[in-house]
């Protein structure tokens, strides 16, 4: 049998099935330490530079292993790659008869008690109407019942949450449409396969025994990969706190009234109280201030206003409660409808008393909704439990885990104390490709005009790029504000993270060749746009945390207290891998070159610059506008190698 160095070499089966692969030496070793954490059940955190080919170097000995492998990624777009273009690649090369099953949260997946209820309900808008009768025609023909082919749908569609379950709203094994159930058959395929691709959120559901789980996935694998694993700790905190919601309530409500109407004929009783208790949650996001904000619960507690809206929706639960409990014998809807309101009724009366040690207690108000939530302090203690719980393989790899060359941070956050720890540098030639340029003359971050001198200084290198540009911000109300600035100002298109939906704005994007894209939060992440079409990334500041974050406040307070170090310990490190990730925005290939403009001038007049600095690829750095010029115009001059087949880089 071939090793997994050879399958990956100039002379293995991917050199015949692709045509411009390239083997690399970061590829080959990284998959070798896979194979080891496999075969060993050891811990690794690898973390893999962009280009290193890092999903084949998982995937190779995955496929190989003859274990039961879970695959866990960030997002459900990384997952339908894997499961619909690496892993058939993949083992077309291998020539491996692995049984490959693709496993989502119950939100991506249609469910037809849900869509029977929203047919059955009189009361809604017409245009509801007209997309819950394409949901209807579209459910007649699908065979995974995976939303995400329902495309023409409007990603704010008020019908998602009507055709598919919640962990709240789902009745189980006692579902009359359990035969039919799409969720349930995606389940038995994953139980049935060699190798599932899940993501964080659906894996960390398992973890914590939440009913949105199925408490399967992990004592039936042998072993685990989890790619994008800086997104771990965040995900982990979700999941091992607990939450309730504005719109959980009311959905709730709603619920209530259309399974009396299925059940029973309806109950007008039923219909009072569920209104009720309706009306009192909005009530309460009333009692809020007008413009969505979170914070420290502890704030606005004791406000008496809020304190009456708490009290009025406990007694509007409580008469809800009274009303279904007679109703329940009547259908397997209203009996689930009963428990749910058991459930939320509880949660709603935990979260607005006090907080256990070692929770967060916030807050969190949208337009119309709000949200309370218990977050742990820290999961470390809790993941590591998970992980002993399960002695097997576990590998922990992204382009972004360490800082410089340590991966204390990202290993004390979750607990992985004794994994070992490989760093492998990106294949790219980075001096040749890409130019960093940190601009002069500008002025400290938080002064007035920040943003305006960051557009004046951008400026001129996109006009040197002809567009072509992310420009990364770190705030909503600093791109809101750039875009007003550039439009009119630039003669290419323009396109603003809110104007539409983010898909389709990468797509329109790749397709103009010249536009110049305004994002914030996920677009610093998992996007990969390779060609002219992105030459130039302008990142606005170095991106710190909000400090006015509750839970980031408190476990900066709770790390001071403790003698710690909060900045450095803490802040930084999340700055740092944070920046790596819009940073690796810019070179996805061998044939990729550009610019990375970073504004921030606490680069240079802050001795924690360097670390930032030190930790990004060695870049060719300079302070001066004419030598970007000069760069843009010999990328004019010279001639496009061949490019690398994009399927052998991923």
């Amino acid at each position: 049998m071939q090793s997994v160095t050879d399958i990956l070499s100039a002379n293995g089966p991917f050199a015949r099935l692709l045509t411009g692969y390239a083997p690399r030496v970061q590829q080959q070793e990284l998959a070798e330490a896979v194979a080891g954490a496999i075969s060993q059940h050891s811990l690794l955190v690898a973390e893999a530079g962009t280009g290193t080919g890092k999903t084949f170097a998982y995937l190779v000995p995955a496929l190989l292993s003859g274990e039961k492998v879970i695959i866990s990624t960030g997002t459900k777009n990384l997952q339908d790659q894997l499961f619909h273009k690496d892993i058939p690649l993949v083992r077309e090369a291998l020539s491996v008869p692995v049984d490959v099953a693709l496993l989502k949260g119950r939100a991506n997946y249609l469910c037809p008690h849900r869509l029977e209820l929203a047919l059955g309900e009189g009361r809604l808008a017409r245009s509801v109407m007209v997309e819950l009768q394409q949901v209807r025609k579209w459910s007649s023909r699908t065979q995974s019942g995976d939303v995400a082919e329902l495309s023409d749908l409007p990603e704010d569609s008020s019908v998602w949450p009507m055709i598919t379950s919640t962990a709240d709203n789902c009745l189980g094994s006692d579902c009359d449409h359990i035969d039919d159930c799409y969720l349930a058959k995606a389940r038995r395929r994953a139980q049935e396969a060699d190798v599932v691709v899940v993501n964080h959120h659906l894996l960390f559901a398992d973890m914590a025994l939440k009913d949105e789980g199925f408490g399967e996935l992990l004592p039936g694998a042998n072993a685990f990969i989890l790619d994008e694993a800086h997104q771990l700790a965040d995900t982990a905190s979700n999941f091992f706190g607990t939450m309730v919601s504005a719109n959980q309530i009311i959905e709730l409500c709603k619920d209530s009234i259309a399974e009396d109407i299925k059940e029973a004929g309806e109950s007008r009783q039923l219909r009072v109280v569920a209104e009720k208790l309706e009306k009192a949650v909005r009530d309460m996001r009333l009692s809020f201030s007008e413009e969505p904000a979170r914070g420290p619960w502890r704030e606005l507690a004791h406000e008496r206003e809020l304190v009456a809206a708490i009290s009025d929706v406990r007694d509007a639960f409580a008469a809800l409660h009274a009303c279904l409990k007679p109703l329940a014998p009547r259908g397997k809807g209203l009996e689930g409808c009963l428990e749910r309101c058991a459930e939320l009724e509880q949660r709603f009366t935990v979260l607005t008393s006090s907080a256990p040690d070692g929770f967060i207690h916030w807050y969190e108000t949208h337009t119309r909704s709000f949200s309370l939530y218990f977050t742990p302090m820290d999961v470390a203690k809790q993941f590591r439990a998970r992980i002993d719980a399960y002695p097997c393989g576990w590998v922990f790899t992204s382009a972004t885990l360490a800082v410089g060359e340590r991966f204390d941070h990202f290993l004390q956050q979750l607990g992985l104390d004794g994994a070992a720890t490989q760093q492998w540098q990106s294949p790219f030639d980075y001096p040749r490709q890409a130019v960093l340029y940190v601009p002069e003359g500008m002025p400290e971050p938080n002064s007035f005009g920040y943003t305006a001198a960051v557009v004046e200084q951008a400026l001129p290198v996109l006009h040197a790029s002809e567009g072509r540009c992310f420009m990364l911000f770190t705030s909503h109300r600093a791109l809101r504000e750039a875009a007003e600035l550039l439009r009119g100002q630039i003669p290419w298109p323009l396109l603003v993270q809110g104007d539409a939906p983010r898909t389709r704005l990468l797509d329109e994007f790749r397709e103009l060749g010249n536009a110049v894209l305004l994002g914030t939060g996920s677009f610093w992440e998992g996007v990969d746009v390779r060609g002219e079409a992105l030459s130039c990334v302008i990142i606005d500041k170095l991106p710190f945390a909000s400090p006015g974050d509750p839970v980031l406040q408190a476990r900066i307070d709770a790390m001071r207290q403790a003698g710690g170090n909060p900045f450095m310990e803490y802040q930084l490190p999340q700055a740092v891998i944070t920046l790596k990730q819009g940073v690796g925005r810019l070179i996805r290939d061998v044939n990729d070159r550009g610019v990375l403009m970073l504004c921030d001038p606490r680069l240079g007049s802050k001795p924690y610059g360097r670390i930032f600095l030190d930790s990004l690829p060695p870049m060719t750095k300079t302070r001066k506008l004419d030598v970007v010029q000069r760069f843009y115009h010999h990328l004019k001059t010279i001639e496009p190698e061949q490019e690398c087949h994009e399927a052998a880089c991923p």
